[in-house]
């Protein structure tokens, strides 16, 4: 699996490169403005001022969250949580998790090292074939009912700007996984975002909306390598009508956290490993771009 998504990482940049150098091609010509001629240096500092160093500094920041993010010893709590929700158990769940917080871990701490891994485990057991789909799937209902309960809590303790920016966080057009994008607007919510979040939207929809609205930020997740290949396209649309002409883009999903590169073949600024981390890069990008 690896070498195919570092094969699409190659082909993704050699697309993007394509598509570059065609718009150049068929950009109109305009004539020469009377002024003084530009550095020819310029244009190349401002791409990287612009929009490489922000990605390489980003990039970074995820490098380095994946090593601190490293297991660091046995904690079978997100598998107990997995199993009462398979149980068929919400209240217990609620009720596991409230004692955790009571004992003095932090909901960041719980959303993180808890909720999150109980996630993955029921998509490991449904993989691998130990659960049904239709049991996975409720299980996952029941964790998202309690991520639910959690959030009024866990988000009303962060900051609440006069003006919050505004993120639009969403599956990719096709995808049906959204947990793990609830998770990651929690975290914007909790941070004074104004999240704009959605089940799905189809292609067409998308784009009409951030025609219509401006929005600071917008999210993408995919959890199928297969759709990877779509995604430059609908990021380059994305930003093409999207109202503010400074829009950050972030994609996330399983294939962005084995190999966050992609982030860039795909055209979109960065990704994260998690909400607080894509919370942090979503406000430094920001402030690199001075919006």
């Amino acid at each position: 699996m690896a070498a195919s998504r570092e094969q699409l990482a190659v082909a993704l940049d050699t697309r993007a490169f394509g598509m570059a150098n065609a718009r150049r091609a068929t950009a109109p010509r305009r004539a020469a403005a009377p002024a003084d001629p530009e550095p020819p240096h310029a244009p190349l500092a401002r791409t990287l001022d612009g929009a490489v160093i922000p990605r390489l500094v980003l990039a970074g920041r995820v490098d380095r969250a994946r090593h601190e993010a490293a297991p660091k010893g046995a904690d079978d709590r997100a598998g107990t949580l997995a199993e009462l929700v398979l149980a068929r158990d919400a209240d217990a769940a609620r009720h596991f998790v409230d004692q955790l917080h009571e004992r003095g871990e932090s909901f960041e701490r719980l959303y993180l090292d808890v909720v999150a891994p109980a996630a993955r485990r029921l998509g490991d057991l449904w993989t691998d074939d130990r659960c049904h789909f239709t049991d996975v799937t409720l299980a996952m209902s029941r964790l998202h009912h309690v991520l639910h309960l959690l959030g009024h809590v866990f988000y009303a303790e962060g900051p609440q700007p006069e003006l919050p920016r505004r993120a639009l966080l969403l599956p990719a057009p096709g995808e049906q996984h959204s947990f793990g994008l609830a998770m990651v607007a929690e975290f914007f919510r909790r941070a004074g975002w104004d999240v704009w979040a959605s089940a799905t939207l189809e292609r067409a929809d998308l784009l009409r909306l951030v025609g219509r609205e401006r929005f600071d930020l917008v999210g993408l997740s995919t959890g199928c390598d297969a759709r990877l290949d779509v995604l430059p396209a609908l990021v380059h649309a994305v930003r093409h009508r999207s109202r503010n002409p400074d829009l950050g883009v972030f994609v996330g999903g399983p294939a962005f956290l084995d190999h966050p590169e992609l982030a860039t073949a795909v055209g979109a600024d960065a990704t994260a490993l998690d909400g607080r981390q894509a919370v942090a890069q979503a406000e430094e990008l920001l402030a690199m771009r001075g919006t």
